[in-house]
């Protein structure tokens, strides 16, 4: 999909790029699925302070593409820092609640002390600005600590503030406060901000239930000028059809139901916790992508996990599941023991007679 989308501007320059950022991100998923994924644990700090250094470097160096600073430039190829974050936060999450599972009722330990400890990386991510990304990871790891035992209504509070900063920060941001009100009122601009999004829709209904035939679409010819990265889902309807798009869905949802039963089965609660991180980050990712590209969502500048154009997004992804399947592997190795024993606290795990 991605070699058609883009075969008429690039010819297989996109692909190669990709095939080389597929290779390195499978070296990754291996090397991560071969190792104990505890050792994240343990590094946890020399990966926080790398991560923040290069979201202090792309602030200072990055190169703004569409008004924002989200790239380094290497070489010929461009590294996403964000995309690191994304594990990072999670890595760091993880750990935080693990450490403090007891007392994650807790006011100050299950809300204050996490906002402390991950607040200046989403803000790092917020600035450059990303705000989908911020958006995403902190649906994320709000997940996350509810699943840890945080209770549901201290988010009440911090959910407030949070939506009426952001508020305020869309209104002082007239490109994307302009997206809102495209998507709001789609007729009206399709032929301005919402030009884009109006075309993905077409894209999608002009490839019915069987669509055009692989390299066959129309509207990657200059119509969508993302269909590479954030709207390849548009042109996976167009050449596929519905059929196409359906079974992406349902690909998606599997991932997710597995992901979710290899937390539930992982054999500490670091685990767990990580792994439900993982699984949720790719699955919302996605959900958020697709809703944008059917104009259920306003557009938030999302790639579609695994599929769309992006070395960095493509890198890290591979070395989540990687990281997932290093915690299957683990809780394997432990199957002979009783769950109580493995991790008492944790709420996803059965517990034992």
């Amino acid at each position: 999909m991605l070699y058609s989308s883009s075969m008429t501007q690039v010819g297989a320059g996109y692909l190669i790029k990709q095939l080389v950022w597929c290779a390195l991100g499978l070296v990754a998923c291996v090397t991560m699925a071969m190792l104990d994924y505890d050792a994240l644990r343990k590094m946890i700090w020399p990966i926080v302070g790398a991560t923040v250094l290069l979201l202090l470097l792309v602030l200072v160096f990055g190169r703004n593409v569409n008004g924002a600073s989200r790239w380094l430039a290497l070489g010929g190829f461009r590294i996403q820092p964000s995309e690191l974050a994304k594990l990072t936060l999670l890595i760091m999450a993880a750990w935080y609640c693990d450490r403090n599972q007891r007392h994650m009722g807790d006011w100050k330990r299950g809300v204050i002390l996490p906002a402390l400890l991950l607040g200046p990386v989403l803000a790092l991510i917020f600035v450059e600005p990303d705000r989908g990304t911020t958006i995403l990871m902190a649906g994320v790891l709000s997940v996350m600590l509810l699943i840890a035992g945080v209770r549901w209504q201290y988010f009440a509070v911090p959910a407030v503030l949070g939506s009426v900063g952001l508020g305020v920060s869309f209104w002082h941001d007239p490109m994307r406060m302009n997206r809102i009100l495209a998507w709001i009122n789609l007729e009206e601009n399709k032929d301005g901000v919402g030009f884009q999004a109006y075309q993905a829709m077409l894209a999608l209904g002009a490839g019915g239930w069987s669509g055009l035939g692989l390299g066959n679409g129309r509207q990657k010819m200059g119509f969508v000028p993302e269909h590479h990265t954030d709207f390849i889902f548009s042109i996976i309807g167009e050449e596929l059809g519905l059929v196409g798009t359906i079974g992406v869905v349902i690909a998606f949802v599997a991932f997710v139901i597995a992901g979710v039963y290899i937390a539930m089965h992982a054999r500490d609660n670091f685990g767990m916790l990580l792994g439900c991180g993982i699984t949720f980050l790719i699955g919302f990712q996605a959900f958020i992508n697709i809703g944008v590209v059917t104009s259920a969502l306003p557009n938030k500048g999302l790639p579609l996990p695994f599929i769309s154009y992006g070395g960095s997004s493509l890198l890290m992804m591979l070395a989540c599941v990687g990281v997932l399947l290093s915690i299957a592997r683990h809780a394997r190795d432990h199957a002979g023991i009783p769950d109580a024993v493995l991790a008492p606290d944790n709420p996803f795990v059965p517990r034992t007679a």
